[in-house]
């Protein structure tokens, strides 16, 4: 029993653990803001906004 929660606790520890804070939603933001300056100098093609749309998706 003592090596399950030994096992367990740690994984629900980190689980628990996804709640944005404030630095993480500022840290977003500018790379948001990256890349869109990116994407005026060197705008993406169909594909790579395929695959921005699937992350935003799964993200």
């Amino acid at each position: 029993m003592l090596r399950t929660a030994v096992l367990v606790l740690p994984l629900v520890a980190v689980a628990a653990c996804h709640k944005e804070g404030p630095a993480e939603r500022a840290g977003e933001s500018i790379d948001k803001a990256g890349q869109s300056v990116k994407d005026a100098i060197d705008p993406p093609g169909p594909a790579e906004k395929a695959g921005r749309a699937i992350d935003r998706t799964v993200n």
